[in-house]
């Protein structure tokens, strides 16, 4: 911010968009959305900069979504996986005529893997999820401060 302060303390609003080009991030974007609208009401500068922010939040956030649904599909496989070796269970019980651990061991090691890895994804997933969703909610507050930053350096 202190370049595009110096840039904009010159008039010089070339330099500072080509600064913020230069940066390209998201951040640098919205500011540099905020520089072409210099000379327009604040009003119509603060409306395109939360534009511009909201696009590039949505950007960042574009695959969270499967992240989430991973996080809560992948127990309910490992339950399907568990009611599947209770059904193997039970048809070699049943084709067997015999309740021995040797006929129902094929079974129950269907349902402890599939419960098992059900469960790691759907952990590893959850926990990843709200790490990046907390991470998001950081950068947008960082883009809002910096945004507001802009706009008092063109009030002042």
């Amino acid at each position: 911010m202190n370049n595009i302060k110096d840039h904009l303390a010159k008039g010089d609003l070339k330099a500072a968009q080509a600064y913020c080009q230069r940066i390209n991030s998201p951040i640098s974007r919205v500011i540099e959305k905020g520089i072409t609208r210099i000379g327009k009401p604040i009003k119509d500068i603060e409306s395109a900069m939360e534009s511009a922010a909201s696009l590039e939040l949505d950007k960042v956030e574009k695959n969270l979504s499967f992240l989430g649904l991973t996080a809560g599909v992948a127990p309910m496989l490992g339950f399907i996986g568990t009611i599947s070796g209770i059904i193997k269970i039970f048809y070699d019980i049943a084709q067997s005529n015999n309740i021995s651990i040797d006929v129902i061991a094929g079974g129950l090691y269907v349902k402890m893997i599939t419960s098992g890895a059900g469960l790691i994804v759907g952990v590893l997933a959850y926990t990843g999820y709200h790490i990046l969703n907390s991470r998001i909610d950081r950068f947008n507050h960082k883009m809002q401060a910096t945004a507001i930053d802009f706009i008092d350096i063109l009030e002042s």
